[in-house]
């Protein structure tokens, strides 16, 4: 399969720049995999098709402040996007531009932070170590920023805003986005008619930002991510599986969760770890029965994985309509429902 096979056209007028107000108010595509038909809807409607005892699966990460602005000694400015915490002090970090981190370099955040370039790996992320007194979280809540997407001109007013109302992990480059939809009222009403919310964790990393460079899809490597399904998250979901009600996860980070911890008949076992998986057709989901999803890039593995809960001539078919339809694309945009 070819990279070019997930390619559609998008005016660059449909990615969304700012976040819909309030968070469920964005619009809501539903496809029915049956029926191969599509409504459209507010992402509220979304109660009209969940059920008492589905289980809704969402991930609990929260966006660290991940991207620091520093400088050499002698005074060229350098932008750098943590990744991945090694240990206390060492992080796998993006850095631009690359020329200015050469390894053993010492680069200067503010006079509480500095840092130095302990090694550069193959595919060109730097590992540094940083150099602070005190917490390292409380350093960089003060001089770190959210990192929003680089399809995202405007500045974000409300930084809340790129993070979940259920997030509470630091740990992700950039948001779960398909949760941003979710207000805690709408939480509290899925709650009530009998919907169980299950919490699992998987840290947003370098996947997020690695397009996929090669022809033939099967070439692509995945960056690994921390994920987490707590004992009782597994058995929430293997309760629900041998009783025959519905996984629905929200985003993409919540599939591959599972799908990582997922046996061939569909249960899951609790345990944590760094998690690769790369989800592209012809797979087939083995727990997961529906998802809750914004609309992706072209060519992304993002893309991929949406393809293999129904073809890939199916999702480029409701992209086709919700481009005429004038939804609206990417992080801040709307969200589909593949039920």
């Amino acid at each position: 399969m070819k990279t070019s096979d997930f390619y559609y056209d998008l005016p660059e007028e449909r990615i969304a720049q700012t976040p819909a107000e309030p968070r469920d108010s964005a619009r809501l595509l539903v496809y029915h995999r049956d029926t191969k038909t599509i409504e459209h809807k507010i992402f509220r409607d979304v109660v009209d098709y969940l059920h008492a005892g589905d289980v809704l699966v969402v991930n609990r990460t929260r966006v660290l402040p991940a991207r620091l602005y520093a400088f050499t000694k002698a005074g060229g400015r350098v932008e750098i996007l943590l990744l991945k915490r090694l240990d206390l002090d060492r992080w796998e970090a993006l850095v631009k531009p690359g020329k200015k981190c050469k390894e053993g370099v010492r680069l200067f955040v503010s006079e509480e932070l500095s840092l130095e370039v302990e090694g550069i790996t193959p595919t060109g992320e730097r590992h540094i170590r940083f150099f602070y007194e005190g917490a390292f979280e409380d350093v960089l809540s003060r001089v770190g920023t959210v990192p929003l997407p680089p399809y995202i001109h405007e500045k974000l007013a409300d930084p809340e805003r790129y993070q979940t109302v259920y997030s509470k992990e630091n740990g992700s480059a950039a948001a779960p986005t398909a949760g941003l939809h979710f207000t805690p009222e709408l939480l509290s009403r899925i709650r009530e008619m009998g919907v169980e919310v299950v919490e699992v964790l998987l840290h947003v990393g370098l996947g997020t930002f690695r397009p996929v460079k090669v022809d033939d899809v099967e070439q692509h490597t995945m960056h690994s991510e921390y994920y987490e399904v707590s004992a009782a998250a597994a058995d929430a979901v293997n309760r629900a599986k041998r009783e025959g009600r519905r996984i629905i996860c929200v985003g993409t980070t919540s599939v591959r969760t599972l799908e990582t911890v997922a046996t061939q008949e569909g249960f899951v076992h609790a345990g944590s770890g760094e998690t690769s998986i790369f989800l592209y057709p012809p797979y087939k989901m083995k727990c997961v029965d529906a998802l809750i999803t914004n609309f992706h890039l072209p060519e992304s593995t993002l893309l991929m994985l949406v393809s293999c809960l129904c073809s890939r001539e199916e999702v480029l078919h409701i992209y086709d309509v919700a481009v005429k339809e004038r939804y609206r694309f990417f992080s801040f945009g709307d969200a589909c429902l593949f039920l």
